[in-house]
Order: structure tokens, then sequence, then C-alpha cells
């Protein structure tokens, strides 16, 4: 049944994890409602302190706030910027070729802790450090980490919405190639300079499976009901914001949907400030299979899209992006 959210539903993770049958029970039946119509939801009780938040966000103003030729000796064009810095308007939303108003930091699985029998240690560039911070990598690991574990319990939660086992997406996710993505939306000191059409986030979806969104410091994130209406996204400072992404939306043909969301420009007078905000876009392995589940495929429901693995998918979506030659 279609629902038309004014705001996005707020769920309790402890709930989930924690909670009695009927807690957990009544988690997934509000997560699937969420999903199955707005695709956004924001959660408490994730095991991201407000400390761990505070550091993370004092050491990425650190490095944002360096000259842009140190920022960008820590910059990998030739790996498709899958790590360490990508500089001011290289990014472009999908269908667009004006670049976005920001620049970024991509942290992705540190290598040192996937066992040596596993073959995606293999697959993953080395993470890259900005020595002038000391405190960027213990921070942006603990981050990691942490959204990491969040993440999974979503997508146990996620797993039972869709009828399957609760552990559906373990293997599929285990040292996946999730990257947190700490983002400045820079400061425009003269908004006449800036092209017409350029804004902080184009419109777009993710491509990931979900994406964890560690409260933005400031206003602008909208999302865009069914209905055509863009709704502007606020969370607690004690909340996520959690969203399916495209891989997602693939594997249920659209059952869940990953919903087109932006971020907007501030008031002009606004223009002149930084806004912060750190994703953390969960992928899985690269190998697992995105083919639409048969559950979700059904004469009234025919199947939308070809099958193809998470690498396959998130290859042909870089270029589209600008990011990937």
């Amino acid at each position: 049944m279609d629902i038309l959210f004014d705001e996005i539903p707020s769920l309790d993770l402890a709930d989930f994890t924690s909670g009695t049958p009927a807690q957990k029970a009544e988690f997934v039946k509000k997560l699937g409602d969420a999903y199955q119509n707005i695709g956004f939801v924001a959660i408490k009780n994730h095991g991201l302190t407000q400390d761990l938040q505070d550091r993370l966000y004092a050491s990425i103003k650190s490095f944002f706030a360096l000259e842009d030729q140190v920022k960008s000796q820590y910059e990998k064009p030739e790996i498709g910027y899958q790590r360490g810095y990508t500089g001011k308007g290289k990014e472009h939303a999908k269908g667009r070729n004006t670049g976005d108003l920001k620049e970024f930091y991509h942290v992705g699985q540190e290598i040192s802790f996937i066992p040596e029998s596993d073959p995606v240690k293999n697959e993953y560039p080395e993470n890259v450090w900005p020595a002038e911070i000391p405190a960027f990598q213990q921070d942006a690991v603990e981050a990691y980490q942490t959204l990491e574990k969040a993440g999974k319990a979503m997508l146990q939660a996620i797993a039972l919405i869709l009828d399957l086992p609760e552990d559906y997406f373990e293997d599929k996710v285990a040292y996946g190639n999730s990257i947190l993505r700490q983002i400045h939306y820079f400061p425009i000191t003269n908004p006449d300079e800036v092209p017409e059409d350029a804004v902080r986030a184009a419109e777009h979806g993710d491509i990931n499976l979900i994406t964890l969104l560690m409260g933005a410091s400031a206003d602008g994130l909208q999302v865009l009901r069914k209905d055509g209406k863009w709704i502007p996204i606020t969370a607690l400072p004690d909340q996520l914001v959690v969203n399916v992404g495209d891989m997602l939306e693939r594997l249920t043909n659209k059952k869940l949907k990953s919903t087109i969301h932006r971020v907007v420009n501030p008031p002009r007078e606004l223009m002149n400030t930084s806004r912060y905000s750190i994703p953390f876009f969960m992928h899985p392995r690269s190998e697992m299979d995105l083919t639409c589940l048969e559950s979700c495929v059904n004469s009234e429901n025919p199947k939308l899209f070809k099958d193809a693995t998470a690498g396959e998918f998130l290859e042909e979506r870089l270029r589209e992006l600008g990011l990937r030659k």
C-alpha cells in the first residue's frame, strides 16, 4: 500500500538488535513500510558515539582546511578516486556535466584486517592517509567499522522484510567494497561565479546496497516523494539516516525503493559557509549476484533489470559519474 510520508520515519535499532521478538517484528514491519515507500529512515542506537563523531569531524575539518596543493597529493585518479582525496567539482550526477560543489575523501576496507585466505584482499587498493593529520586514520577506521556493523544489522532486518534468512547478506558483505566518504561542501564566496545549474549535490540515487549517513552539519538534504514533492530530511544529532541504494532496488526488482535525493544550495547569504557530511556507502563484495530475487518478480511486477554482479554495476556507474574514464 502507498504511504506518503511527510517526514522520514524514526526507528530504534536496539529494538531489532536487542529487543523482544515483538519489538523486533515491529521494527521490521516499520522498516518495510518505509523502504517500500520513501526508501529512507532515521535510526538511533547505531553504536556511533558522539565522541567518535566529534573526533572524526574535527580531523576532516583540519584536512579540508589544508591548501589545495597539499590535498591534491592524496588524489588517485588512476584508481578512479576510490581511495584518498577527490578535488572540487570532479564528480557530477549521472546525466549531468556540471560538477557538484564539493570535495571529498574516500576510506575503504583496511586491507591489513582481511584474512590472507580471502581473494578480496588483492582486489582493493590500499587506503591513503594524510600525514598532516595524525588522528585522521584512527578516527576514520573506527567510524568505518562501527558503521559497517550497524549496516549489517540493518541488512539482517531487510532480509526479514524480503522473507529471506536473517543472515542472507552476511557472506555477501563480509569485507565488502564499502566506502566512507567524508564530504566538504565548500563555501562559495561569490555566488555569481557559480554555474547556473551547479548545486552541492545534484539529484541522484546511491549506487550501493544501503547508505548510512552521519548527521550532516547543516540543512539541505531533500528526498523526492513518489508524488513529486521534495521533502527535507532532518535527523536528530543521535540519529543516522539510512537509505536504500540502487543495488538493493535492483535485487528486489524495485520492491524496496532507491529514492532520488539531493543537497540544495543554502540561501544566498549562507553560501559562504561550509557544510560537512559523512555517508557510509555499504557495498557488497564485487562478485555478489544482483539478479532480481525470484520472490520479487511476478506477473504484476515483471523483471525490470538485466542480470549483473555488484562489481559490473559499480564500474558502469563510476563511468557515468565521471570518476572512471
